[in-house]
């Protein structure tokens, strides 16, 4: 089975929320709040392949999930004037999955594959000399008389995005010329983004209201302007259409997003460390079991949060509640060594 590309060479008329998500996404580098010296160098990299008449260099975007890597790859085929291909790894299974694509791209495309380190071993495989050489080989044939015919492609650029560098493998890692971290936002930035995407919604807003919601958004923008839709709902519902501090504190509060930005999940994940394993150590597929999320889940999308805000450790015997957990949940910490493990 061929898997399809989505490409993006002029803006087309969508629908519902992916026309609202598309109308938010930042268009060019100058719109891109954020991540200064990863835009900066990125913006070297594509302007010195455009004058040379190259494609860029293969590049690999590593982070928690909603930081921009997605709209750093849209930004790249625009400033490139190129087409933008896009996939993720769980869609390509099988290697014919992976040629339908390649083939498909002409010189100076961009290819960008979203969760990378979840493609298959054998499309990896066949994804080495596409990268190194831009040849695809095809294999005709079973056993004694099998053959491989070589398959020309075009110059093009990979560009991959993943939440857990860890899990990718050391071949397919040192392919990329290009290697940036997205890092979490802080406060200023992503007030900066709620203004702008409130501008684009036609939505009056408060500067206490924009930055309450910013101070809560976890350090992503996508959890950002997620809250910010949100909270126009109650602004125009129960409210004057306006984003206010009291409009902000509503919706959190409907939500169930704290003051300090911990929304259910988190405080479940916090209550089943300190409550059914007495604050940790413990493995990450107990406290899934317990809260019932998978595993992966918690590892992409909860723990770097709560990690980086000095809820919770990651140790070699597994995860610990630190004394901030407990004081966030009004819990006693436990005497002894465990209690104080920081």
């Amino acid at each position: 089975m061929t898997v399809k590309p989505l490409r993006e060479v002029t803006p087309k008329p969508l629908e519902g929320e992916e026309r609202l998500e598309q109308s938010l996404r930042p268009a060019t580098f100058d719109d891109y709040v954020g991540q200064v010296k990863i835009v900066e160098n990125v913006k070297v990299y594509a302007a010195a392949a455009r004058q040379r008449g190259e494609s860029l260099d293969h590049v690999l975007l590593s982070g928690p999930p909603g930081l921009g890597k997605t709209s750093l790859a849209h930004i790249l085929a625009r400033e490139l004037g190129v087409t933008l291909h896009v996939t993720s790894g769980p869609a390509l299974v099988k290697k014919g999955d992976l040629a339908g694509l390649l083939t498909a791209l002409a010189p100076r495309d961009i290819l960008f594959i979203d969760e990378i380190h979840r493609l298959s071993p054998a499309v990896e495989e066949a994804l080495y000399p596409a990268m190194e050489d831009y040849r695809f080989d095809v294999v005709l044939g079973a056993g004694l008389g099998a053959q491989t015919m070589e398959m020309k492609l075009e110059r093009f650029t990979l560009v991959g995005a993943t939440t857990r560098t860890g899990l990718l493998a050391s071949p397919l890692r040192d392919r990329f010329p290009i290697q940036e971290r997205l890092e979490y936002y802080g406060p200023a930035e992503l007030k900066e983004i709620a203004v702008r995407a409130a501008r684009k919604l036609g939505l009056p807003v408060d500067e206490e209201g924009a930055e309450e919601l910013a101070r809560r958004a976890r350090g992503t923008p996508r959890i950002a302007i997620r809250l910010l839709q949100r909270a126009r709902d109650f602004a125009q519902v129960e409210g004057d259409g306006r984003l206010t501090r009291e409009v902000v504190d509503r919706t959190l509060r409907r939500l169930e997003v704290d003051a300090r930005g911990l929304d259910a999940m988190d405080r479940r994940i916090l209550a089943a460390v300190i409550d059914t394993f007495g604050g940790g150590p413990v493995g990450i597929d107990a406290v899934a079991a317990a809260v019932g999320e998978e595993s992966g889940t918690l590892e992409d999308v909860y723990e770097p949060f709560l990690v980086r805000e000095g809820y919770l450790a990651r140790t070699p015997r597994g995860r610990v509640a630190l004394p901030a957990a407990y004081a966030h949940l009004g819990r006693d910490r436990p005497g002894g060594k465990q209690g104080s493990l920081v």
